[in-house]
């Protein structure tokens, strides 16, 4: 399986691909958005494909060519305001979505935030709540469609060290979770295909990610 790793440079993005790449049975397509970034990459020997969230829909389902699955992880980050968030967070993911329909990629992972429902956009602080506003509707219109999709909700996340250890259920009490082991959560979704048209919420915890991924 040849995965493309939407956001593949940012921390949960580098985790991943090393993953892939170490694993038997999948291989990575790093999509990045500036070639000097390809170097990381290049030395784990995985693909890698220059594209911007911010091209037209064409452009990018170019990245999708020979892609079996597509990995959202992408994010305009902490530092950028409102209008970066509507482009990457929301329009990016949008433009993604529609890409795979198009390209014939069947299999798409979202990485969502912990709560994107009505009640969290209300309950939000001002400079929180147009995050949560275009996760909110990315993660719908993926609902909508007959993609085989999964949306994944992950706690705070932190550069600690991954434990390989998370509790994951359709809801949880808010936690922490390391950027390491979101990568691993997406890689044993990937590999469980009794998690297509599922979405969960996940957090650090003491289940090993593949019991707790195996038991959703």
């Amino acid at each position: 399986m040849k995965v493309l790793v939407v956001g593949a440079n940012g921390q949960v993005g580098k985790h991943l691909v090393k993953m892939i790449q170490d694993s038997e049975h999948m291989e990575a397509k790093a999509m990045i958005r500036k070639e000097e970034q390809a170097s990381y990459f290049n030395e784990l020997g995985a693909e890698t494909v220059v594209v911007d969230l911010e091209d037209d829909i064409e452009t990018i389902s170019q990245a999708y060519e020979g892609v079996d699955a597509v990995v959202f992880t992408a994010g305009s980050g902490p530092n950028t305001g409102p209008d970066k968030t509507v482009l990457i967070d929301l329009d990016g993911a949008v433009k993604t979505i529609e890409a795979a329909k198009q390209s014939g990629v069947n299999r798409y992972i979202m990485i969502s935030s912990f709560d994107t429902t009505r009640e969290a956009i209300q309950g939000a602080p001002s400079s929180f709540a147009p995050y949560v506003v275009a996760k909110h509707y990315a993660d719908d219109l993926l609902r909508r469609t007959n993609l085989n999709y999964t949306i994944i909700h992950p706690g705070m996340l932190t550069n600690d060290e991954g434990s390989g250890q998370v509790e994951a259920s359709e809801k949880v009490e808010r936690g922490e979770i390391a950027r390491e082991d979101v990568a691993g959560v997406i890689l044993s979704t990937l590999e469980n295909e009794s998690t297509i048209g599922k979405e969960f919420q996940v957090v650090g915890g003491t289940q090993s990610i593949k019991e707790a991924i195996d038991s959703l």
